[in-house]
């Protein structure tokens, strides 16, 4: 595969082109109730390429197998006689010719579809039987082994192998009138050994359902908030890491304004990063999509803003290094600068006992639901939470909203743990149409002054 690529790119009449097959072999799973409803077993093989014009702009083909390569090569070169766009500089990187192969203690392609079946029986059994209130599961179970070939015509050849597996659970409780979900999930970048003997999963997601049958509806107003490192990550990637996407700042007057390097946003202990090294998370990866090696990229430190996440175009339009966020959701889409996982690192506040200790009145939101940005305005779903009452957890909640700014809430954090958790769950960046596996993370993170109301 590393001749034919690189004879597809040799001697081409283009400054620079690149091509990238990608091969996914995939299963799912799914029981609703008692049915298994869903079986479905893939393989999906195609492939991207793109050149740069003379004049600026990108020609692009997208193509399914792998038969005549350097003619789809030549279709992309061909679009770009029909641009007229601004110059592209891209930055320079050290062509690498590298072999990345998984390392799977228990390699899931070789589980037989009847294996799988049984394990996700026996979640949903115990979901279905865990208390007389529940009425209704879902459980699904889906696994990807991808395998990509990556070659430019500066030398570049990576060979990647790639596995992804997930695991959701959900449980439906209802009493009377009353019905509310619990849901855990659990989604990482390796073998089948992650899925096994996870009753702990179904049981929270069953006893989750059942709390929130009694859980109250918090009375909307300004609290204080601590979050729990799932929340906290997931303020981390909405509020903070879109807005640190070069290609977003480059496109958004707005935003260059307002990630300008060197600003104080935060407090001095608050530190943030991306880190697309991390093993077994679902966002790493060893080389992103235009062959650069993931890194670990701090966006700020000491609450100043020190960096930004770049593809090589971008950060050859801004004079900077290029940091491996150059990510496509498969060889159907380009690459674009994306997230990989993102982070707010601990600090030295302590443990939740420590957080909340001397909070009088305030709110301690649990777990993503949801949530989006407008610029720099937020609104967040907590899928549930507790009263703070007198310095010790109090009455359950039921689902609840974040709103607020996202830089006067940097500015509001006053507390920030010395834990640190990866949120491990099952989710999807979207950007465009495009989802993409990220994770994120951080401490327990208390932030003063937060609109909360029900959800």
């Amino acid at each position: 595969m590393q001749d034919r690529l690189r004879q597809a790119l040799h001697q081409l009449n283009t400054p620079y082109a690149e091509i990238r097959l990608e091969r996914r072999e995939s299963t799912h799973l799914v029981y609703r109730g008692d049915q298994l409803v869903t079986v479905d077993s893939s393989i999906d093989y195609g492939g991207f390429t793109r050149a740069l014009a003379n004049s600026g702009g990108w020609g692009a083909m997208t193509f399914t197998g792998d038969a005549d390569l350097r003619e789809r090569v030549g279709d992309a070169i061909r679009l770009t006689e029909a641009i007229e766009a601004e110059p592209i500089t891209l930055a320079p990187i050290e062509p690498i010719t590298d072999r990345v192969c998984a390392e799977l203690p228990i390699d899931f392609r070789a589980i037989p579809l009847s294996d799988k079946q049984a394990l996700i029986a026996s979640y949903n059994d115990l979901l279905m039987n865990c208390d007389p209130c529940i009425e209704s599961t879902y459980v699904a179970y889906s696994d990807a082994f991808i395998t990509t070939w990556y070659a430019n015509t500066e030398g570049a050849f990576i060979y990647q192998e790639r596995p992804l597996i997930d695991l959701q659970l959900a449980a439906v409780a209802r009493d009377g009138e009353t019905v509310q979900r619990g849901y855990q999930s659990l989604a990482l970048a390796c073998g089948y050994e992650a899925v096994l003997d996870r009753f702990d999963l179904a049981r929270a997601a069953a006893q989750l359902a059942v709390e929130q049958l009694s859980a109250q509806v918090v009375p909307a107003g300004r609290y204080t908030v601590v979050l729990d490192p799932i929340m906290a990550g997931l303020f981390t990637h909405e509020a903070f890491g879109h807005l640190s996407e070069a290609d977003f700042i480059a496109e958004n007057p707005d935003a260059r304004a307002m990630m300008t390097l060197g600003r104080q946003f935060g407090p001095r202990n608050l530190n943030i990063f991306d880190d697309g090294s991390v093993p077994r998370l679902r966002g790493s990866v060893a080389y992103d999509d235009e062959g650069m090696p993931a890194q670990k990229t701090w966006l700020m430190r000491d609450g100043v803003l020190v960096g930004r996440l770049h593809n090589r175009e971008t950060a050859g339009q801004m004079n900077e290094a290029p940091t491996g966020n150059a990510r496509a959701t498969s060889y159907r889409h380009a690459p674009q600068v994306r997230m990989t996982n993102t982070a707010i690192a601990p600090s030295n506040g302590g443990s939740l006992h420590d957080l909340i200790k001397d909070v009088e009145l305030g709110v301690y939101a649990c777990d993503w639901a949801g949530g989006e940005t407008l610029l720099e305005d937020f609104t967040f779903v907590a899928k549930h939470g507790y009263m703070i009452r007198h310095g010790e957890l109090a009455e359950p909640l039921r689902s609840l909203t974040l709103t607020g700014n996202v830089f006067e809430t940097l500015q509001n954090i006053d507390g920030i743990g010395s834990d640190f958790a990866w949120d491990e769950s099952s989710g999807d960046c979207g950007k465009g149409d495009e989802g993409l596996p990220v994770c994120d993370g951080g401490p327990h993170l208390r932030v003063r002054d937060v609109l909360v109301g029900g959800a």
